[in-house]
């Protein structure tokens, strides 16, 4: 499958991307991911692999692209969903300067 990382052309196949990546150890998950084989492994450790390219090259967002397209299973790592109780930004300052207690 041709595909385009950070402006340059690639023929990515299913099978050698499985091939880059055999013998190559998973560095550990901060953000996206991907599951190669058993293994999980950062996004960006993959797409410079594959690449050769160095990671402030790509995106995360192109590599997830092409390797979904080949078939493999990405991970995005999904924001944190606020805290139930999160206080608006006027309560937050009315606590700060004290609210009033009422008479």
């Amino acid at each position: 499958m041709r595909c385009v990382i950070a402006r340059f052309p690639f023929d990515l196949t299913k099978s050698g991307v499985l091939d880059s990546m055999k013998g190559v150890k998973p560095e550990p998950i901060t953000g996206e991911s991907v599951v190669i084989g058993r293994r999980v492994y950062p996004v960006k450790q993959v797409g410079a692999v594959i690449t050769r390219q160095d990671r402030r090259d790509f995106t995360a967002g192109e590599v997830i692209r092409a390797l979904s397209a080949l078939g493999f299973t990405c991970r995005v790592l999904a924001p944190e969903p606020a805290p139930a109780d999160a206080l608006t930004p006027v309560q937050k300052a009315s606590a700060l300067l004290g609210a009033p207690t009422g008479a």
